[in-house]
């Protein structure tokens, strides 16, 4: 933990509680690396779904519904969070409905389309409730001036989770594949393994965070969701006044809509397009998260010295970058390229984003604000792989005018961005009552 000094830190805050906070980062990056990215997505697209045209839109369709849950329930569960100082309490409850719905994957079978796409449904909606959540104790955690490298640090010890979780299943997936067991046996297992290790990690998180919010007396006084209900209008009411916070947002939607389809599409890609191997791409995922590691910590000390626009904006670059060479790779080896960019970029874009979305919150008002920030987040994630999964179904399956088409997501983002300006949304933060 001597990563950062105790003056990076909010008074009363000990590095062992950011340590504990990022536990939290740890212990779900399992299920993205795991479930999401690397095994069940080119699992189900060519095992559970056998291959048909529609596969990819299915998966991206399921997750669009989930995202699309998220996005119109999360502001009002922030809300309802800060009312009532239960960010902790909500949070314990939405990570055991990811544990138990990510430990039931393991009941999908070849041919069991609706069960799997329920269940990602279900898992995706309470993994995405959690991201959340924990991301609201940022700003309570962190000093302004720090808010980069706490950020980095999360994201990138986050890394590290997904790295061990996928490093195990890769060790069994190698085991089974050599004494010749299918991949109806052992993916189940790999869905056994992430949800047991999300249980455990996150163990360390509840034992060590602490909730500092206060419950809002005048809520309490009214039913929990007319209260959140109340409060969220009012914070719509006031979007003028928060004119920065809306321009990320915005920003938000493009970009993370590029970096949701690196994340949920890379495997059916590099299998599908490239010609990887399921331990190849199993191997390729956990470089990437190597990589994805040190850009988030590297990345969240440069941000509090160069701005946190600046360094978002460098890494919007570099996403142009990768679509561009991953839609013209003809070889794993020029593939690999375009994914140790991805990596480098995806872990410092979105500890970048997080950080400057928590200078923008106002202070009592964090989960709410981090809620609309999942908005949008969720808001891209539908816009970002489903269009990936309609341009692919429509052009019968070319998925590199998809990838390439992904790269306008990236450029539209980076436009956006401009819009911003720190000091100013900070400044709105600070008056908010």
């Amino acid at each position: 933990m001597a990563l950062f000094s105790q003056d990076a830190l909010n008074p009363g805050v000990r590095r062992r509680e950011v340590f504990g906070w990022a536990m939290y980062d740890f212990a779900n990056s399992g299920y993205t690396t795991v479930v999401i990215t690397a095994v069940f997505a080119a699992y189900f697209v060519g095992g559970i779904a056998q291959k048909a045209e529609w596969a990819t839109f299915a998966w991206t369709l399921a997750l669009s519904v989930s995202y699309f849950i998220v996005m119109v329930t999360m502001p009002s569960l922030g809300a309802y969070a800060d009312l009532r100082a239960a960010k902790k309490r909500i949070l314990a409850l939405v990570t055991l409905g990811c544990v138990v719905s990510t430990a039931a994957l393991a009941l999908a079978r070849p041919g069991g389309v609706a069960l799997a796409m329920a269940l990602i449904i279900v898992s995706n909606v309470f993994y995405s409730y959690g991201e959340s959540l924990t991301a609201a104790f940022l700003p309570e955690l962190a000093r302004p001036h720090a808010l980069g490298k706490v950020s980095g640090w999360g994201w990138g010890f986050g890394y590290f989770g997904g790295m061990l979780a996928l490093g195990i299943c890769l060790g069994y997936v190698l085991w089974a594949q050599a004494r010749g067991i299918p991949a109806a046996q052992f993916v189940p297992v790999t869905m056994l393994i992430t949800a047991a290790l999300y249980g455990l990690a996150s163990i360390v998180t509840f034992r060590l965070l602490t909730e500092r919010a206060r419950p809002n007396p005048a809520a309490l006084g009214e039913g929990g969701l007319a209260a959140s209900l109340h409060q969220l209008r009012r914070t719509f009411r006031a979007a003028r006044r928060y004119a920065d916070f809306m321009w990320l947002l915005a920003c938000a939607v493009f970009y993370q809509g590029g970096v949701a389809v690196a994340i949920t599409l890379a495997a059916i890609y590099a299998e599908s397009v490239i010609g990887f191997r399921q331990q190849e791409t199993m191997v390729l995922i956990f470089v990437l998260n190597l990589a994805a590691a040190g850009g988030a910590f590297a990345w969240g000390y440069l941000q509090d010295r160069i701005g946190h626009k600046i360094a978002l904006g460098s890494t919007l670059v570099g996403w142009v970058a990768t679509c561009v060479i991953a839609a013209v790779s003809t070889t794993k080896g020029q593939f690999w390229w375009a994914a140790a960019i991805a990596g480098l970029c995806m872990g410092s874009s979105q500890s970048a984003g997080r950080a400057l979305a928590g200078m923008f919150a106002p202070p009592r008002q964090l989960a709410e604000f981090y809620g609309l920030w999942t908005f949008a987040i969720r808001l891209s994630s539908i816009v970002g792989p489903l269009s990936y999964g309609a341009i692919t179904w429509a052009t019968r399956g070319n998925q590199r005018l998809a990838i390439m088409s992904t790269a306008g997501l990236f450029i539209v983002g980076l436009v956006l961005l401009l819009k911003v300006d720190v000091a100013r949304g900070r400044a709105a933060a600070l008056a908010a009552p």
